[in-house]
């Protein structure tokens, strides 16, 4: 988590607006205030709404940008084990859990010879008004492990997800291991 605090942008900003997810780009030299951190992922307010910036794109903020730094698999195809660790990189934006761990990923395919990953997943609660705005984080960060050409997610509700579905750790980290 981080302290409200305003930031100018250093270069024009890719984000995402909360709730629903819809794409826009914030000028360079614009007033923003970040209002969480999480993840990697910031939330901040711009011209009144509150927008999700991708934290591989925080140097357009004057931050440190984070790195999905993945070798090249051998030979053309992709590595599932990659597309694991680019999923976990995905936070919940209220719980600071990624979607791995809470058991939110239901299902991966992947299909080599169109360079397409289908993921399925759920959200802790299916009223969660920010399931159009973790659709986009999934998609972006599995489109930057190698030789994905393209990811589709398959937000499902069944069966609902409960806490049982997270790992131990998670669990524990949230208190909700007993």
């Amino acid at each position: 988590m981080t302290e409200r605090r305003m930031v100018v942008t250093q270069a024009d900003c890719p984000a995402r607006r909360v709730p629903d997810g819809t794409p826009l780009t914030i000028p360079q030299d614009t007033f923003v205030t970040i209002t969480q951190s999480l993840g990697g992922n910031y939330t901040l307010t711009y011209h009144g709404q509150m927008v999700r910036v991708d934290g591989t794109d925080a140097a357009a903020l004057g931050l440190e940008p984070q790195v999905l730094d993945f070798p090249e698999p051998a030979g053309d195809g992709i590595c599932e084990d990659q597309v694991w660790e680019a999923l976990g990189t995905v936070y919940d934006p209220e719980i600071p859990v990624d979607l791995v761990n809470l058991g939110l990923i239901y299902r991966l395919n992947i299909e080599q010879g169109t360079g397409r990953v289908d993921v399925s997943m759920t959200l802790t609660a299916p009223g969660c008004g920010m399931g159009p705005v973790l659709v986009g984080d999934v998609e972006r960060r599995v489109a930057k492990v190698p030789n994905v050409r393209d990811v589709v997610v398959d937000l499902v509700f069944d069966p609902p997800w409960s806490r049982e579905m997270m790992s131990e750790e998670a669990q524990l980290e949230t208190g909700l291991f007993f």
